[in-house]
C-alpha cells in the first residue's frame, strides 16, 4: 500500500463492510433492508421506512459516506498520537472505536431524522463493541501499517 488515498480507501471499505455485516447479523436479524433504511432515516426520517429499494441504497451509500470520514479522520489523527497509542496499535484501534460510538451516539444520531429512545446499557455496550472491531481496529491497522512503511 503505497499511497494516502489508497490507504483511506482500504481502511473505509474495510471497516464499513466489517461493521455493516456485523450490524445486518447482530443487529438486524440477518435482515439487511431494514438495517440500511434505519441508516436512511437519519436524512429522511420516517419516510426511509415507507420507501423502496432506494432507501436501502442510499443508507448503505451513507453508512459507507460515514466509514471513510472516521478513516480520513483517524489518518491524519494518527501523526499526532502519543507514542504509547502509535506503538500499541490495537489499544489505539479500540480506543478509536469508543471515540467513534461516542461521536456517532452522542453528536451525530441527535442531530439527524432518526427516531431514539434513551441510551440502554446493553445495546449500547454491544454497539460500542461492534465499533471496537469493525471500525477502529481495522483503521487503526491498515492507517498504521501505511504509516509504518514510511519510515
Amino acid at each position: 500500500m503505497t499511497s494516502r488515498l489508497k490507504t483511506i480507501l482500504l481502511a473505509g471499505f474495510t471497516a464499513g463492510t466489517l461493521d455493516i455485516t456485523a450490524a445486518i447479523v447482530l443487529l438486524g436479524n440477518w435482515k439487511a433492508v431494514p438495517v440500511l433504511k434505519y441508516i436512511a432515516s437519519g436524512v429522511f426520517g420516517k419516510d426511509a421506512f415507507a420507501g423502496g429499494s432506494e432507501m436501502a441504497w442510499l443508507g448503505l451509500l451513507f453508512h459507507y459516506t460515514i466509514a471513510f470520514f472516521f478513516a480520513i479522520a483517524y489518518f491524519f489523527i494518527f501523526p499526532s498520537l502519543p507514542p504509547l497509542l502509535k506503538k500499541h496499535k490495537l489499544l489505539s484501534g479500540l480506543l478509536y472505536g469508543v471515540l467513534v460510538w461516542g461521536v456517532m451516539n452522542l453528536v451525530v444520531v441527535p442531530m439527524t431524522n432518526v427516531a431514539r429512545g434513551p441510551i440502554k446499557l446493553e445495546s449500547a455496550l454491544l454497539n460500542m463493541a461492534i465499533l471496537m472491531v469493525c471500525i477502529g481496529l481495522p483503521i487503526s491497522l491498515i492507517v498504521e501499517r501505511y504509516y509504518a512503511s514510511k519510515k
